[in-house]
This record gives structure tokens, C-alpha cells and sequence, in this order.
């Protein structure tokens, strides 16, 4: 999906969709196709990508992995039109600090919705 990103040590990354049910995710992954992150994301119904857990490796923290997959996360989700619901704190936290950036890039979100924690706890109990 996005090739040619550099994390904040010079180390090429890419970011690439995986698409399951219930549950889906975009990976961050290393040069040698390694995958070090992920952030997890149900969409619903009414077209919205639910984002609800966001990781990086231990090891590979500080690299700025986290902040590269939340941006090409929201970035694709623009591609394709759907409304973002940050329930992951990590994704809340970029939309508070860059959420005008992000709608004047043609970014639609919203704050989540018991209905939108709902369908998260359901595809969660669903996918174990």
C-alpha cells in the first residue's frame, strides 16, 4: 500500500492493509517484510473504519512507526471515503492535534458512539 517510508532511524518501512473478518488491519513492516505494528479497525455497516488498538513492537518504539502507520491509516481511509471513529487513544490523540489538517485533506470523523463501541466489542468477541 505505501512504500518508500522512513521511520526516524533512516530504516525503510512499509504500510499494507490486511483485510479479515471481523477484524482488520493495517501492518507496518520492516524492509524484510517483517511486520513490527498494527493498528486494528472494524468498519461498520454505514461505512465508518472503526480504529480500536494500535501497537509497536517493544522493541522498535521511539522509531516513529506509530505515527506513520496512524497517518497512512487516515490517509487511505480518505482514499476511500469512509468516516474514521478514533476509539484508539493513539488515533484520538492525532485527530485532536491534526484533526483541521486532516478534514481540509478531505477527512471526515467523528467521536465514537456506544453503537460504534458496541460493534467493536462484538467483532472482538467474534474473532477469538
Amino acid at each position: 500500500m505505501a512504500d518508500g517510508l522512513i521511520d526516524n532511524n533512516g530504516a525503510s518501512v512499509t504500510v499494507s492493509l490486511q483485510v479479515t473478518r471481523p477484524i482488520s488491519s493495517y501492518t507496518v513492516n520492516l524492509a524484510d517484510e517483517s511486520p513490527v505494528g498494527r493498528a486494528d479497525f472494524v468498519d461498520s455497516p454505514d461505512g465508518d473504519r472503526i480504529f480500536f488498538h494500535t501497537e509497536i513492537d517493544q522493541e522498535f518504539g521511539g522509531q516513529g512507526l506509530a505515527g506513520l502507520l496512524v497517518r497512512e491509516a487516515l490517509a487511505d481511509s480518505i482514499r476511500k471515503n469512509l468516516t474514521v471513529v478514533p476509539v484508539c487513544p493513539l488515533f484520538a490523540r492525532h485527530l485532536r492535534k491534526h484533526g483541521e489538517e486532516f478534514v481540509a485533506d478531505g477527512g471526515v470523523f467523528h467521536r465514537p458512539t456506544p453503537a460504534d463501541i458496541a460493534l467493536v466489542k462484538r467483532s472482538v468477541a467474534e474473532a477469538l
